[in-house]
């Protein structure tokens, strides 16, 4: 795991090493640098495997290809082997090794078969192309923008603003992705030079010689995106449940065990739920024979609506884990402000606190921790699902109510009375959004201008379009929905921002390439009962865990926002409401105060306050221009 960067053209290596820099947190054991063509590599290393051998930047054997990589793939010794058998020698015991000549001997065609976590980049002197490559679902993060005839990719935003020439300017787009949905959707990010790899994606970048000798025309590559995995209908029949849960049973265990290779010390996130619970007991089980105990970590809130430490505590006493427990007070207003000085972009999800202080506990113990990221939209976890285009019938009032909106004969406030079908469910799936005149208004909060170029009628193009490839906005659709949005760009944006904030490096077993390919190919109905969702899963806690744990109702991983507004926070948030004019003059700060007033009375929407309150904290570090 670390953090990686290239760059390509002069413009840049002045402050190349600042940039690497920047990554220290991502790769605190070592930094390399390659100088490779045209190209600088920077490797910013967090060592797990082949500790002493898996050195970065790599270069291929016949010199033609560089690489940085970040991530795990857990299949790389099967791989290493079908290398090996086709002729290929290896030099060391890392997976980037196996990555990089899989590249070589199969072409883009290898990320097909790796199964793991990454994000890469491969320059190849033979024509100064830029080969970039993300995973699946986006477990881990890439960045890329062009400059004055340069490119620079990176694990995250932080290395482009330690590069004095790259232009800091706000992308409106991301700016209402990330009111919409918490967070910028990929490609989108808050810099408008500045572009996120998407999930499932490749791309490949060539200089454009072409214009080399066109007086007063900036240098631009021939960007050539491809994407290289797509999110699957649902195709076979469901089996039985008992069935079902058997085979899944076995699927979770291997996913685990195989995720347990390292040379170095691992633990788990236990936050008493159901899937990080399970990933607790399949890593029992894998560890039965040795005679160190599991660690496992949580946290403890005041506030039971919050707090699931009970559930955690009994399956760390169950399987005799070495148990250590963060009490939420420490969440104050000091970590608040050092875990948001760690995002690289803004990130309105109130789970990073928690998440960012205990990878900070974590780290004090092991390197690597297994987490049970990507249960809920892989197996149907969220009340969300339940819900459907169908259950929202039209009718004759609400077409009236519709046609009195757009004359402006009843008030904004009764938009969500007036909608039906998928645009109910869309209503409900943000934050803001082009809903005119009503509480969900985008344009209530921004200049006329910034909200013009931020196109609100194109809040859920990329939800929707992902709904619509897949169904008509059923459950299956939904979940699928999901996986290139809330759950990479948020959920795991999440965990990998907070963790290597503190060089934590952070698997998810249960979106292993096998799981993914067996659930996704089944219909969603298999997930729900009349339990509600992750009946799968519900079966296997069932079997495995303690009634604690599945025995009651579904606790979300968060903090209190309406306690911490009313104390902890107050000062802090009353602090980035007083700078809106000199930080973000593009807000409505009246709008923004407003929010911030009924907030800390426990009233109005406080969820929506914390997003504007976190972009404010973010934008003192950087600052951007309209």
């Amino acid at each position: 795991m670390c953090g990686i960067l290239l760059t390509v053209g002069d413009v840049f290596r002045d402050d190349f090493d600042a940039a690497l820099a920047a990554l220290r947190t991502r790769g605190p054991d070592a930094r390399e640098v390659l100088a490779h063509g045209a190209a600088l590599l920077g490797h910013a290393r967090l060592a797990v495997i082949d500790v002493a051998g898996g050195r970065q930047p790599m270069g291929s054997v016949d010199g033609r290809l560089a690489m940085v990589y970040n991530g795990e793939v857990y299949n790389f010794a099967a791989l290493r082997c079908e290398l090996e058998a086709a002729g290929h020698a290896f030099a060391t015991r890392s997976d980037s090794e196996v990555v990089l000549t899989g590249y070589r001997h199969w072409g883009e065609a290898v990320l097909d078969k790796l199964d793991g976590m990454f994000a890469f980049a491969i320059h190849d002197l033979a024509d100064g192309s830029v080969f970039l490559a993300r995973d699946r679902v986006g477990i881990k993060p890439l960045f890329w923008g062009e400059h004055a005839g340069g490119l620079v990719v990176a694990s995250t935003l932080a290395p482009f603003f330690a590069l004095r020439d790259f232009p800091r300017k706000l992308d409106a787009e991301g700016l209402r992705d990330y009111l919409a949905f918490q967070t910028p959707l990929a490609p989108h990010t808050l810099v408008r030079d500045i572009h996120a790899l998407p999930p499932g994606t490749c791309l490949r970048w060539k200089p454009d010689t072409s214009l080399l000798c066109v007086p007063g025309i900036p240098l631009r590559g021939q960007v050539t995106p491809r994407q290289w995995w797509t999110i699957p209908d649902a195709t076979e029949a469901a089996p039985a449940a008992e069935a079902l849960a058997e085979e899944t049973d076995l699927l979770l265990a291997r996913a685990v065990k195989d995720q347990l290779v390292a040379d170095v010390p691992l633990g788990a996130f236990l936050s008493g739920g159901i899937d990080s619970s399970l990933i607790v007991h399949y890593m029992a089980e894998a560890a039965s024979t040795t005679s160190r105990p599991l660690k496992t970590f949580s946290v403890r809130f005041a506030e039971a609506g919050f707090d699931e430490s009970p559930a955690a505590r009994a399956v760390a006493e169950k399987y005799g884990t070495e148990h250590h427990v963060l009490d939420a007070p420490e969440l104050g207003a000091d970590t608040l402000a050092a875990a948001l000085a760690d995002l690289d972009q803004p990130l309105a999800d109130p789970a990073y606190i928690p998440t960012w202080a205990l990878s900070r506990v974590t780290r004090q113990h092991v390197t690597v921790a297994l987490s049970g990221d990507g249960g809920d939209e892989l197996f149907g976890g969220y009340p969300r699902f339940l819900d459907s285009a169908e259950r929202h019938p039209d009718g004759a009032l609400k077409h009236v109510l519709r046609f009195l909106l757009r004359q402006g004969l009843a008030p904004a406030s009764l938009t969500r009375r007036a909608l039906a079908g998928a645009e109910l469910l869309l209503y409900r799936r943000v934050e803001l959004g082009d809903y005119p005149g009503s509480r969900k208004d985008l344009r209530r909060y921004l200049a006329p201008d910034v909200a013009r170029a931020a196109r609100p009628e194109h809040t859920l193009q990329l939800w929707t379009e992902l709904a619509k490839r897949h169904g008509n906005f059923d459950r299956g659709a939904l979940l699928r929905a999901d996986l290139w949005t809330y759950l990479s760009e948020n959920c795991l944006a999440k965990t990998d921002r907070a963790s290597m904030a503190h060089g934590l490096e952070v698997r998810v077993p249960l979106l292993a390439n096998a799981l993914q390919d067996r659930m996704l190919r089944l219909p969603a109905g298999v997930h729900f009962d009349a339990g509600g969702g992750k009946a799968v899963l519900r079966a296997l806690a069932r079997k495995h865990l303690p009634d604690a744990v599945w025995n009651r109702e579904k606790h979300g991983f968060s903090v209190p926002l309406r306690s911490n507004f009313a104390g902890p926070w107050s000062d802090w948030c009353d602090a980035q409401v007083a700078a809106i004019r000199m930080r973000a003059p593009w807000l409505d700060d009246g709008a923004i105060a407003a929010l911030w007033r009924e907030a800390r009375q426990g009233k109005g929407n406080p969820r929506l306050f914390y997003s504007f309150a976190v972009l404010l904290a973010w934008l003192e570090k950087h600052p951007l221009e309209a």
